[in-house]
């Protein structure tokens, strides 16, 4: 490791020039103008990949390519899937950025422009971990399998037919996914947990056409009012669900858990004055960590009906529509919770109102054993590339892939976030801390020899 050191240390600018050049491909998946960008991506990966001493192609799939590459000749010892994404999200709103999104730009110590953390800055670290050890030792202590797709943005959809189809050259023992986040600023993490979600859209309709609320108002039940009372009824005044055997699969934190949450630094008034709200709100009984990280919920994240321009409309609206998702914990099923959803919200519906609903996507809830040798491994690793231990915590929210490697590969995932959640991911001024970066970088490049004698 000390060579690797060494050569990490002299090539810093390097590393942060090449990361510069990624960041300055727009690679926005879900817009089909950057099609030639998702390309000249993919391509770019590719022979970074390459560079760095791994076999690398570019796999075509009905939509965006996966870039793909390995070095297997460590008979042995582990084999590792590193996943990543190279595209990245629409920069819009383009005005609230202080610098153009797709021409990085380096102030206060991180570099600003869209996929800096999410994931371009990230999944580069990985790469130039392997360089530094093929460059010096000309090997690695562990063999290396890397998925660097292009869909993630987009809903990953041709990322699990890809895993079926190559499910033997893909064999390994662990994956590893840096796309979240350390728990604070000088604070690295492993995240252990990830709440799974549910998706859908509901849609009412009443009379066939908007009518006159003084002349119809009364006779006939109102969506907007229906809806109203739909959404109402999905929580009680404590916050708990309503939805009928919701927490029925709930498994509930352990007291050992309770306690490291409740030991680690977290200033409520300081987190709510950052959000902009007077004071906290969800499932009575748990704290502000438990109900983001380990407690279901159930939100909705967007309503229409009627008439919302400028100054009074006097009507009985025809349609209302609302999109809600639900957060899920071990061992809630989104199959099961999506069709008790549905069962709940019509046997509330109002005669008169007539409903259509859409399930959208899902994604299982995880958690991993916080002890074990490959986690051991990841926290040695961090000690030695941040300088500081790492805490153990829980991501509130869902990565879909991590559950898919592990009914499809049947392995466990290390979720090793460099980055910050104040990082802005998907909002303007996107950015990631530069040294980070190359603490992801050292964090990495010591993963592989820790993993080697696990």
């Amino acid at each position: 490791m000390s060579d690797v050191s060494a050569y990490l240390a002299a090539n810093t600018a390097r590393y942060v020039s090449e990361l510069i050049e990624l960041l300055r491909i727009p690679s926005v998946s879900a817009d089909s103008r950057f099609r030639p960008d998702m390309q000249r991506a993919a391509e770019w990966v590719r022979n970074q990949m390459a560079a760095a001493g791994l076999a690398a192609e570019i796999i075509p799939t009905p939509g965006h390519p996966v870039v793909y590459g390995e070095w297997t000749q460590a008979p042995g010892a582990p084999t590792v899937m590193v996943y990543g994404h190279y595209d990245v999200q629409p920069p819009d709103p383009l005005d609230l950025w202080t610098t153009p999104p797709f021409e990085p730009t380096i102030r206060d110590g991180h570099v600003y422009a869209r996929g800096a953390s999410d994931d371009k800055g990230q999944v580069f670290t990985h790469v130039k971990a392997v360089e530094a050890w093929m460059k010096t030792a000309g090997k690695l202590p562990v063999n290396v399998k890397f998925i660097i797709e292009g869909e993630e943005e987009v809903g990953s959809k041709n990322l699990e037919d890809f895993l079926e189809r190559n499910r033997e050259r893909l064999k390994c023992d662990l994956a590893v996914v840096s796309d979240t986040s350390q728990y604070a600023p000088g604070i690295p993490a492993i995240t252990y947990g990830l709440r799974g979600i549910l998706s859908a859209e509901i849609f009412l309709t009443g009379p066939n056409r908007d009518l006159h609320s003084g002349v119809f108002g009364g006779s006939v039940a109102n969506p907007a009012n229906a809806l109203a009372k739909l959404i109402a009824s999905l929580h009680d005044e404590s916050g708990r669900i309503q939805i009928p055997g919701f927490y029925d699969d709930v498994v509930p934190l352990t007291d050992s858990e309770r306690r490291q949450f409740a030991a680690l630094p977290f200033q409520e008034s300081e987190y709510l004055s950052k959000l902009g709200v007077a004071a906290p709100w969800g499932e009575a009984g748990f704290s502000t960590l438990e109900r983001r990280w380990a407690r279901p919920t159930c939100d909705i994240n967007g309503m229409i009906s009627g008439y919302t321009g400028e100054g009074p409309k006097t009507i009985v609206p025809s349609k209302a529509s609302a999109k809600i998702t639900c957060r899920l914990v071990p061992n809630q099923s989104p199959d099961k919770l999506t069709a008790a959803l549905e069962a709940f919200l019509r046997s509330q519906l109002r005669p008169g109102i007539e409903m259509r609903f859409a399930p959208h996507h899902g994604a299982v809830p995880l958690v991993f054993p916080p002890e074990g040798p490959f986690m051991k491994a990841a926290r040695a690793a961090i000690a030695k590339g941040f300088g500081a231990e790492p805490v153990m915590i829980r991501e509130g929210g869902s990565i879909p892939v991590v559950a898919t490697f592990k009914s499809v590969l049947g392995v466990d995932t290390l979720l090793l976030g460099w980055g910050q959640d104040t990082d802005n991911l998907h909002s303007p001024n996107e950015r990631f801390s530069i040294a980070d970066f190359h603490k992801g970088i050292a964090s990495s490049a010591a993963l592989w020899g820790e993993l080697a004698t696990k």
